[in-house]
């Protein structure tokens, strides 16, 4: 059931109501000493909120990303894997030879 926020025209007060999409809504405002009439407002209600372990957001994917995403995968770690290879042993022996220079 959801919540609806109601605004009264004659003392503008804001509140909420938890009631069900069948019920009809609110007309006049549930203070005692006012009873102005009420406007329903828009609400952008809430987001979907899964609760407990083993929700994840990959769960729901359709096979057709699944697809995608490993192709992506698989190139970008081929191509990728290549390159930090290189740059990772260029870069310590460069740092390697300096130091050991220095130190003889």
């Amino acid at each position: 059931m959801p919540t609806y926020e109601y605004e009264c025209a004659k003392c503008g007060k804001t509140f909420d109501v938890f009631q069900s999409m069948k019920d009809e809504p609110l007309k006049t405002c549930p203070n005692k000493k006012c009873k102005g009439k009420v406007k329903r407002l828009l609400g952008t209600g809430a987001g979907l909120i899964f609760k407990g372990s083993g929700f994840y957001i990959t769960d729901y994917r359709s096979e057709g990303y699944k697809q995608a995403a490993k192709k992506d995968s698989s190139a970008s770690s081929s191509s990728g894997g290549e390159s930090s290879k290189s740059s990772g042993s260029d870069k310590p022996k460069p740092a390697a030879k300096p130091s050991k220079s220095a130190k003889d």
